[in-house]
């Protein structure tokens, strides 16, 4: 820059000089050649006449001496020389960043996942779909890009607080959720809605206590609770869309469903003792179910026996006591006597049967 400014005022200096065939000196004499030709040094070209004649001296400055003071008053030089060079290069750097600001504020790329929202002078103009886009430059319009797959989570109550709940039958239980959530329409979303998220927040636990005041506490601790979980997020659809929110909600999920603190040891004690009762019933129905049964399946061989008793009454009563004994003696110690005087004997199984010491004792005494 130091060299630059060194060069041009050098260039200024020989400007005012006359060039290199001299100039008119301060006193009104000549250095060099006249324009008239009339002295030793070259003739100056610049101060020829226009119509190409002969010079005239005391005629005033040539053309290209106008143009040279009309552009350095226009640059902002008021003495002799060149004025200085900083302002151009300025004057280029401020015109490079406005054309670079253009540039970056009117050309947007959108990813696949994202949406962006312009708006024109504060108010919304339209919806840029994936992919680059082009708009005025700002701040005439603003880009705002919006992800609309990204899922978002709401846990109600958020901390260690208790989030109490009346059920149908008049209970009070102690619900820990979530709603799960994403953008559909990203200018509602940005417009509609002051907070969408205590919106969003609001309308949960007003359609969880509109669908648990519809179940039994039972219920809503057991398996009524699939059932709540989608009631709620159709409720919470619907009062969405009446809003014109610009979400859809994905899921509700029940964490924890309990009793109070305050109640919650009782509820625990009643729990068991409903779960105790119900598992001696079940046993008992189990105990009837296998005497019912096995009564079935001896009508059943009764019946049997009664129609092979009726084709050959002499034959199925002899079986039937052949069968008795077998079944009885079969418990026993037997003896079996042989008729006809004879004293020996033939032990079976253990041999005969022993008398207990106790018994023999008592026949010595």
């Amino acid at each position: 820059m130091t060299t630059m400014r060194g060069r041009g005022a050098a260039l200024a200096a020989m400007l005012n000089e006359g060039g290199p065939w001299g100039g008119d000196k301060p006193g009104g004499g000549k250095s060099g050649g006249d324009s008239g030709g009339s002295g030793g040094g070259p003739r100056n070209p610049w101060n020829m006449p226009p119509d190409g004649g002969k010079p005239v001296r005391g005629r005033g400055p040539s053309a290209i001496d106008a143009l040279y003071k009309r552009a350095r008053v226009g640059f902002g030089g008021g003495g002799g020389g060149l004025p200085s060079i900083g302002w151009p290069v300025w004057g280029y750097a401020a015109l490079g960043l406005a054309l670079l600001w253009i540039a970056v504020t009117c050309v947007h790329r959108i990813n696949p996942q994202e949406r962006g929202v312009v708006t024109r002078l504060g108010k919304y103009s339209r919806t840029l779909d994936p992919g680059v886009s082009i708009t005025f430059p700002a701040p005439i319009d603003r880009v705002q890009t919006i992800d609309v797959q990204n899922i978002r989570t709401i846990n109600i109550p958020e901390g260690a607080g208790e989030k109490l709940v009346l059920t149908g039958d008049q209970n009070i239980i102690d619900l820990d959720y979530s709603v799960r959530w994403n953008i559909k329409s990203p200018e509602l979303y940005l417009f509609q809605l002051a907070d969408p998220d205590a919106t969003i927040t609001a309308v949960a636990e007003s359609a969880l206590r509109a669908a648990v005041a519809n179940v039994s506490l039972n219920d809503a601790i057991g398996s009524g609770r699939t059932g709540i979980e989608a009631e709620v997020a159709q409720r919470m659809q619907l009062l969405l869309d009446r809003y014109r929110a610009g979400v859809r909600i994905q899921g509700v999920a029940i964490k924890r469903a309990d009793p109070p603190d305050a109640v919650n040891d009782a509820f625990k004690a009643v729990s068991a003792a409903q779960q105790e009762a119900q598992t001696s019933i079940n046993q008992a129905r189990a105990y009837a179910q296998q005497i019912i049964a096995k009564a079935q399946g001896d009508a059943a061989s009764f019946d049997r026996v009664y129609v092979q008793y009726k084709l050959a009454p002499e034959v199925t009563r002899r079986r039937m006591y052949y069968e008795t004994m077998e079944e009885v003696l079969a418990k026993v110690d037997k003896t079996i006597v042989e008729p006809g005087g004879v004293n020996s004997y033939l032990p079976l199984g253990n041999g005969a049967r022993t008398t207990p010491p106790a018994a023999q004792t008592g026949g010595q005494q």
